[in-house]
């Protein structure tokens, strides 16, 4: 991943986004192509501390044959995004741009082997049924007896072991306080649920910068702010 210097993320950071969105697309090469898959997953953490990204595929899907341990692959995590107008900048003179959150994983991929494919079935979907709360969590016991495992047939248990972590968060940080302040306010005020979280990520950053004045300091009147 190519990454400015301006929007790199620390290790910790990329992990802790990765972990909390759970979802992303696993990338391997052929040899002579791309293959790749969006798949949910989790991250835990070996006895030395190595993050272990944990997932599972289609049996018949192509990916499976690079997962021998030693072939690197590539999962790759993004979460919102959303364009943002040059005429919401307080600076003259700005071009169209993208901001963004994304985290790119490297490291080689094993099969999960005896009882690791259904904890893992059991405790992935235990996360994410943790996430509908109040909701009473839906667990495996509550399907027919033979079915859960009728279906495990079907799929293949993947861990990959994390050696490089990058991530690049794109939110403005290179630009000055009144233009940063005048852009998460336009996104704020943008329909697509992308910009919503990006705004609220760019305000957390510089908290310090929205003042109870700076409605007047930075008027939202730029052409082109409303959605």
């Amino acid at each position: 991943m190519y990454v400015p210097p301006a929007f790199r993320v620390d290790r910790a950071t990329c992990l802790a986004f990765a972990a909390a969105r759970g979802f992303g697309l696993a990338c391997a090469h052929d040899g002579d192509k791309p293959v790749a898959s969006p798949v949910p997953f989790y991250i835990e953490y070996g006895s030395d501390g190595t993050p272990l990204l944990c997932f599972h595929l289609a049996r018949h899907n192509p990916l499976i044959a690079h997962a021998d341990g030693v072939t690197p692959w590539l999962f790759a995590v993004n979460e919102a995004d959303a364009y943002v107008s040059p005429d919401w900048y307080v600076s003259p003179d700005q071009v169209p741009t993208w901001l963004y959150r994304s985290v790119h994983m490297t490291g080689a991929v094993r099969i999960m082997t005896g009882q690791q494919l259904p904890d893992h079935l059991n405790q992935a979907s235990a996360g994410f049924e943790n996430d509908l709360a109040p909701k009473k969590p839906w667990t495996a016991d509550k399907m027919s007896p033979g079915r859960f495992e009728a279906m495990m047939k079907a799929i293949v248990g993947l861990v990959m072991t994390v050696e490089e972590v990058e991530g690049s968060f794109k939110l403005n940080q290179h630009k000055s306080d009144a233009d940063h302040v005048a852009v998460t306010r336009a996104l704020a005020l943008q329909t697509s649920a992308g910009a919503g979280i990006l705004s609220a990520a760019m305000r957390a950053m510089r908290p310090q910068a929205f003042t109870g004045d700076d409605n007047e300091m930075l008027s939202t009147a730029h052409e082109g702010i409303a959605p």
